[in-house]
């Protein structure tokens, strides 16, 4: 039971990675057998970091991409679970309409947004009378498919957090209470510290959820024209119309050495609290 599982992850998960780490050391463009491979050492990298002129936008779009959903999504999902913990009336309801989103699909997600943003019969131009491109302008289209995003991601992280309260003592509450406590110092003094784990999943990830953005970008204009991240120059660069197998490897690796930092940090955590007794 355990080596069947395993076996896939060794095939599915590691020797991919694996054999993204050998690649971005060579020179290839994927036509041809491995003699076709040529060896460059670091020059992919230095590349990147160098002569890339997308890589540090992509960067920077990135980082604000995680800025983002830091601040909106994850703090808009904490209020609305401790919003519906209380057990308010219609709180299932309201439980499932904020999820809803996450199960979606992406392409009924583009159409859904493609009617808030249509620069012709968009909803936002039609009621503010504008004629603004939200996609095509490089200017805002970050901050239109960060918006799309946070639609979906709050749902998700309401869930977390709603799983969270459910598993504090009640107990704790109502000491707090006897103690004079107002709800507010409950939740940031009681109940917020003993949610530790849960945080720390969340922001996790949150991190690689940054990362790894990829989804809506590709779908608007497949990463370009203000919408550069990361993982868009990935695939641009082994699929793309020039494939360039060694370049976007070392550039697969740049993110997966960033989000492992991340994970290394999180189990290392988790660990620590384990061996305490």
């Amino acid at each position: 039971m355990v080596a069947i599982p395993t076996l896939f992850v060794l095939l599915l998960v590691w020797l991919p990675a694996l054999m993204s780490v050998a690649l971005s050391f060579t020179r290839w463009n994927g036509i041809g057998g491995l003699d076709r491979i040529e060896w460059v050492g670091l020059q992919n990298y230095k590349d990147v970091t160098e002569i890339y002129p997308p890589f540090w936008p992509a960067v920077r779009h990135n980082l604000i991409w995680l800025a983002f959903l830091f601040l909106i999504p994850t703090l808009l999902g904490m209020v609305l679970a401790v919003v519906l913990d209380r057990e308010m009336r219609g709180s299932r309801f309201y439980q499932s309409a904020f999820y809803m989103p996450v199960v979606l699909s992406l392409a009924l997600v583009g159409f859904i947004w493609q009617l808030f943003y249509s620069r012709d019969q968009g909803l936002l131009n039609q009621v503010f009378h504008t004629q603004v491109d939200w996609y095509g302008d490089s200017n805002v289209n970050l901050w239109a498919v960060l918006v799309a995003t946070a639609w979906r991601h709050t749902g998700y992280i309401m869930l977390m957090y709603l799983a969270g309260l459910k598993g504090v003592d009640s107990t704790l509450r109502e000491a707090a209470a006897v103690d004079g406590a107002t709800e507010v110092q409950t939740f940031f003094k009681v109940v917020f510290p003993v949610m530790r784990p849960i945080n720390m999943i969340v922001l996790v990830i949150v991190v690689i959820e940054s990362l790894r953005a990829f989804d809506l970008v590709w779908v608007v204009n497949k990463g370009t024209n203000g919408l550069e991240i990361i993982a868009a120059l990935v695939t641009q660069n082994v699929v793309g119309e020039t494939s360039r197998i060694g370049f976007g490897s070392a550039l697969a690796v740049i993110m997966m050495v960033i989000s492992s930092i991340f994970i290394a940090i999180y189990l290392r955590i988790v660990f620590k609290e384990e061996q305490q007794p």
